[in-house]
Formats: C-alpha cells, sequence, structure tokens
C-alpha cells in the first residue's frame, strides 16, 4: 500500500511538471540591459505566482535575429519578445509613427501617448497579426558621432549615420546625411570599421553596447530629446488566449509592476549613459530647443509627408498622437 501511495505521489509530481507550460522570449539585448531586466522581471513574478508558467528567455538574438522577431511571433514560432516596434514597420506601415522626429516631448507624454487612443489604433494593428501588448514602453536616445558634434540638421551633412527607423532615415536624408540601416546591435562594429560616422538610438543601447569606445561626441536625451522609441514587450495574442485564467492574471499582474519600473528606468537612463560618456572621455553635446524646432520643421517636410502618404490612415493616425497633450 505504501509502494502504491508512493506511486501515486510521484506520478502527481510529475503531472504537475508536464502540466507546466513554458513561453519562449526572444531580444537582441545583454542581460544588464533594461530591456531584458523588464522580461525578467516578468518572468521571475510570473514563476513566483505558482500557476504552472515559465518563461525562457532568449538574449543576445540567440534565437531570432534582432529585426526578424515580429513575424515569428505573428506566426506563433515565438511566444514573446521586447522589440522595437518599428523594426516592423516594413510589415505595417503605422508602426513607423513610433519612431517619429519630435513626436514625444518627454518621458511622462510617452507614457500618456502609450494610454491614449492613439496606442489604442496601433493595438488593433497588432492584434490582427495574432500580437498583444503585455509591457508599454518607450525610450529616449540622441546622437553619437567622431565627425564633428550633432545638435541641428546641418551637422549630418554628409555623414554617413544609423538611425532605427524609416521616419528618422527620411529626416536625415533630408539634411543631407547618407543613410545606413541597421539594428542597434550592429552599430559598434559598423563603427569601428569606418562603415558609419554616427548614430542615433536609445540611450540604454549607447550604454550597453559600450558606443562610448567608438564615438568622439554624443548628445544625450536632455531637457529636449527628439528621439522616443516604443520599445514594448509583446506576446503571440493565440498563446495568451490558451492560457489558464490564473495563468493570464499572473501574467498580466508582472506586466503592469515591470511597466511602471520600466518608465521609471528610462527617466533614469539617460542621465546614467551621459555620465558613463562624459567618464569615458567622451565629449557631450547639449541640443537647445531652437536646434530642436529646427528638426522637426525638417521632419514636417519629410518624414510626416512620406508617412501619411505611405500609411493606410496615415493623416489620421498622426493627428492622434499629436492631439495628445
Amino acid at each position: 500500500m505504501k509502494h502504491l501511495l508512493a506511486a501515486s505521489a510521484l506520478a502527481a509530481v510529475f503531472a504537475g511538471a508536464a502540466g507546466a507550460e513554458t513561453l519562449k522570449l526572444s531580444h537582441q539585448w545583454s542581460e544588464s540591459d533594461v530591456r531584458h531586466q523588464v522580461a525578467q522581471m516578468v518572468a521571475d513574478d510570473v514563476k513566483a505566482a505558482g500557476v504552472d508558467l515559465e518563461i525562457q528567455i532568449y538574449p543576445n538574438q540567440t534565437l531570432f535575429k534582432a529585426r526578424e522577431q515580429y513575424t515569428p511571433l505573428s506566426r506563433g514560432q515565438l511566444d514573446m519578445t521586447v522589440l522595437p516596434l518599428s523594426y516592423a514597420g516594413g510589415q505595417q506601415p503605422a508602426y513607423n509613427l513610433t519612431l517619429m522626429p519630435g513626436l514625444v516631448k518627454n518621458h511622462d507624454h510617452a507614457a500618456r501617448l502609450s494610454a491614449s487612443p492613439f496606442m489604442g489604433k496601433i493595438e488593433e494593428i497588432m492584434n490582427g497579426d495574432d500580437v498583444k501588448t503585455l509591457v508599454h514602453g518607450y525610450l529616449a536616445g540622441g546622437f553619437g558621432s567622431n565627425k564633428g558634434c550633432i545638435t541641428k540638421p546641418e551637422d549630418v551633412k554628409g555623414v554617413t549615420i544609423r538611425a532605427a527607423g524609416s521616419a528618422f532615415e527620411e529626416m536625415l536624408a533630408g539634411a543631407g546625411a547618407s543613410i545606413s540601416s541597421m539594428a542597434s546591435s550592429e552599430i559598434y562594429p559598423a563603427l569601428q570599421t569606418g562603415v558609419l560616422d554616427a548614430t542615433n538610438t536609445s540611450s540604454e543601447s549607447f550604454l550597453s553596447y559600450r558606443l562610448y569606445e567608438q564615438l568622439k561626441c554624443y548628445t544625450p536625451a536632455g531637457e529636449t530629446a527628439l528621439w522616443f522609441m516604443y520599445q514594448p514587450l509583446l506576446i503571440n495574442k493565440t498563446t495568451f488566449d490558451g492560457l489558464s485564467e490564473a495563468q493570464q492574471k499572473a501574467l498580466t499582474d508582472a506586466s503592469a509592476k515591470a511597466e511602471a519600473w520600466y518608465l521609471e528606468k528610462a527617466k533614469e537612463g539617460d542621465a546614467i549613459t551621459t555620465k558613463a560618456f562624459s567618464d569615458a572621455g567622451v565629449e557631450i553635446a547639449e541640443m537647445s530647443q531652437a536646434d530642436f524646432d529646427a528638426w522637426r520643421e525638417l521632419a514636417k517636410t519629410t518624414s510626416y509627408p512620406t508617412f501619411v502618404k505611405d500609411t493606410p490612415n496615415g493623416q489620421e493616425l498622426l493627428d492622434m498622437a499629436l492631439s495628445v497633450e
């Protein structure tokens, strides 16, 4: 009888283990990066909830390349990702509005955009691709260059520069820059080999990819930040819908906590990165309000009209985004 009871207990343990579901989460960053930490927070809290759900994280592009994650996510070949949404602007042009010059004023404004009807429209498009948002988040960024400091449009003339999305590329090209497209994980070797003279990316990527080792001047996100990029934690919608109520609740509770933390870390990240660049001996340049205004005027004649032309309901989406105070 004792043997039977022991066998039953052992079977129950194995059944419980077999019942635990594991979700695969892919991203392109190192484990020191805030975007990995957001994913890790969610994974840790979900595991601690005891709902037979675990999240296995694959950092550093170990599962999918940086720009190749949205398609497998939408097809259910990948469960979760932390992704700069504009990377998928080729599939859904509306996503290019999540990296549009001069659209976001500061981190609190970015949080209001995330909670606005504009983001609701973006989420409707994602839902059509079988993708759901778990954690909203914008990160600010700046310019780094080896050919003089970049604060105003004239500073990029004749400079080969990387920008993350088509809207910034359009604006920079309008200022006379040569554009070289690549994921942020490829910037360091491109600067090292002279393929790039300059780059535009988030404060967090400037730091986690150690770009201070390759740059002479850094223009951080200060009081006036031109560059804000939406970088959410996403899940395949069918995968989410297939979870139990308890698992869904654990995931959404963990995500809400991580979202609040992400916003605070985004605010801190700009100053931390600026100090790291200064400590490394990189010259720090400041963008003035007049510089910001000049960039935005350029965007109004380059990036904005191109977005409207290339995007179904583009003007409506742009107006919705611009209407958020």
